[in-house]
Formats: structure tokens, sequence, C-alpha cells
């Protein structure tokens, strides 16, 4: 049942306030990168990638008509899962060719938290007769290939810069489903966690701050 997945979510929530608070503290100058506690091992919740498109293209039940009230819900939960699976592989990525360990630690923090969120969302795309998608979306893909083709800081400005606009889209995306979201589990995560994927875009910001990395400006 989605309930039971969406409160594990929930409970999660403080142990990534405390986990992006410490890496904010660590990436301070003269700070030391800090080791998340095992009480910080449980992670994050929901990242989205680039919104998707309706019908079968997008996973979307395309034999019967979807509910209208719960549409939206469908295309927020979709878009999520596609999201983190590109998260996740530009994450394993940067743990594989940065040569910074404050990237690296970043990564390996992105790839526990998005993996965690997608198995916690699997339950809900279930409940609203979803189909998982199979991995990032092309677009996201595209991203994925050119990561692939570089290495050293220009690799790292790229990751940045990516893991930024994926995060952004993961703010709107969160914002406009808990107020607007019309399955009441799904809508009640979207409000726990829309301040903490803030607190999560603020840690990126000092990475790329670190990095002398220019983000665009949050739309």
């Amino acid at each position: 049942m989605l309930s039971r997945g969406t409160g594990k979510g929930i409970l999660m929530m403080a142990a990534v306030a405390a986990w992006a608070c410490g890496t904010a503290v660590a990436q301070q100058p003269g700070g030391t990168p800090q080791q998340p506690s095992p009480s910080q091992q449980q992670q994050m919740p929901g990242q989205q990638g680039a919104p998707g498109t309706a019908g079968a293209s997008t996973g979307l039940p395309s034999t019967n008509q979807p509910n209208q009230t719960a549409y939206g819900d469908q295309m927020f939960v979709h878009d999520t899962l596609e999201g983190d699976d590109a998260q996740v592989a530009m994450s394993q990525l940067a743990a594989q060719k940065s040569s910074s360990p404050d990237v690296k630690q970043f990564s390996a923090k992105m790839v526990q938290i998005h993996t965690e969120l997608n198995n916690q969302m699997k339950p809900a795309a279930k409940e609203l007769g979803i189909s998982e998608p199979k991995g990032p979306s092309k677009k996201e893909q595209k991203e994925i290939d050119h990561l692939q083709a570089l290495s050293g800081p220009d690799f790292d400005t790229a990751y940045i810069q990516a893991m930024a606009k994926q995060q952004r889209h993961d703010l709107k995306a969160f914002k406009d489903e808990a107020q607007t979201g019309q399955t009441q589990n799904i809508q009640q995560a979207a409000k726990q966690d829309e301040p903490i994927l803030a607190q999560h875009y603020q840690v990126l910001q000092k990475l790329a701050q670190a990095h002398n990395v220019t983000l665009e400006s949050k739309k």
C-alpha cells in the first residue's frame, strides 16, 4: 500500500535534513568532510527529472483512460521515478570519473538517496496503474551520454550543472504536487518532502560555489 511507503519516506526526512546541514558545514573553508552516522543512512525524499509526455510513451496507462482527477499524480510519480533513474546514473558516473573528493562524496549520497526513493515510489506507481519507466527519459539519457564523454574538471562542472537542473525541476514539481495533487497520500508526501529538497539544492549550490561552477538562475 502507498501509505506504508509514504510513511517510510516521511520518516527519512529528519535524517536527510541532518545530512544536508552536515554537508554544508563540511564544505565551509577549513572544514573536513563528515561521514554520515548510521542513523543518517536512511535518506531523502524524491527527485524528479524532465517532464514526460502523456500516453504510452510515458508508461501511463494506454488501454484505459486514467481518472482525470489523478492524472497529474500519475505524471508526478512517473516523472519522479524517471528522474531518479537519471540522477542515479549521473551520480554513478561521478563516483567513477570525478577526481574531486567532495564531488565523489556528494555523488555517492545521491546514488543512495535516489535508489531508496525509487523503492518507495514503486508502490505508488502500482496503486495508480502506472508502468514503471525502464530508465531515464531520452532527453536525460543524452545528458548522461554527454557526461560519459567528459573527464576531470570538465566532468565535475557538467555533472554539477546537470544535477542542479534536475533538482530545480524537482522543487517545482513537488511544490505543484503539494498544491494541486488529488491523491491524498502522494500530495502529503510532496508537502513533507519539498522543504527537504530545498535543503538538498542548497548543498549542491555550495558544491558549485566551491568548484567555481555557475548555475542557471532558479526559475
